[in-house]
């Protein structure tokens, strides 16, 4: 590559760090990249990192040593995503997402990049330490969201069926309860999908009682892999009591009163927890 004015070469190395989070970067790919001194480098970074911090972005983490380099680590400050969830919510308080039945319709709002991309970027920083090595979710409404977090961690997508497809080869299938209707129902995912001992990160959209997340918790034994931590977008406030216990969610929905058509819904217990 030829040799940049430090300008560009500035814009360049932050769009290459942004495009490659959580990916450990050695300081002579830049320095080979753009023909430059690795003092250079590093003072380049230097100032990628303080604004990087600045602007609430992330984290530039440099590690020392012959195998070291610089490692970008996407975070969200909390009072920004607090901020973020507050307008969602409030998105979510209108009177005409009400259905019949006392449902709420909210495909529409993970149906905006914009949106998924925030919400993507939430999770990545609640589970930035995870060592997920995967995201999984079941189809199909969770997969959108389940991409968003997967880009910031770096990591694949697995996606767990409710039927078996021919094109999905070998599966492993279980049954398992519906924890809102007590339905049995079945789930099931290639076994070339995961490899065994992975520690994965689970994300789903919505969250009644947990039935289908406590599923793929047992799906996950199958494969001899570990659950690095389960995040839910909208959680169901109205179920007396969950059946997954551990995890983190960016909204709670109260009540849907069809009569009065009041919505209640607020932030999650991810702004109720200290940190």
């Amino acid at each position: 590559m030829k040799k940049l004015k430090r300008s560009a070469r500035l814009v360049e190395m932050t769009q290459y760090l942004l495009f490659r989070p959580h990916t450990l970067i050695p300081l002579t790919t830049f320095a080979e990249r753009y023909n430059s001194a690795k003092s250079s480098i590093s003072e380049d970074l230097t100032i990628i990192k303080e604004v990087f911090e600045e602007e609430g972005l992330g984290e530039l983490n440099t590690m020392a040593g012959a195998a070291g380099g610089v490692k970008f680590i996407p975070k969200l400050p909390k009072d920004v995503s607090l901020q973020f969830v507050q307008k969602v919510c409030e998105d979510l308080r209108q009177p005409d997402r009400i259905l019949p039945g006392g449902y709420l319709y909210m495909s529409d709002i993970l149906g905006q990049p914009a949106i998924l991309n925030e919400v993507g970027k939430m999770f990545a920083t609640i589970f930035a330490d995870s060592g997920a090595d995967c995201v999984m979710t079941v189809e199909t409404k969770g997969i959108p969201l389940a991409y968003a977090v997967a880009s910031y961690l770096n990591v694949p997508v697995i996606i767990v069926r409710r039927d078996n497809k021919v094109t999905e080869g070998s599966v492993v299938s279980i049954n398992y309860v519906s924890g809102s209707n007590k339905r049995i129902q079945t789930m099931s995912l290639s076994r070339r999908a995961l490899k065994e001992e992975s520690k994965v990160l689970i994300i789903d959209d919505f969250m009644r009682a947990g039935g289908t997340i406590q599923g793929m918790k047992d799906l996950l034994k199958e494969f001899k892999a570990s659950v690095s931590g389960v995040g839910v977008f909208v959680e169901s406030g109205e179920v007396e009591e969950h059946l997954v216990e551990d995890f983190v969610s960016l909204a709670k929905l109260s009540g849907v009163d069809s009569k009065t058509k009041q919505v209640i819904v607020e932030p999650g217990n991810y702004f109720s927890n200290k940190s």
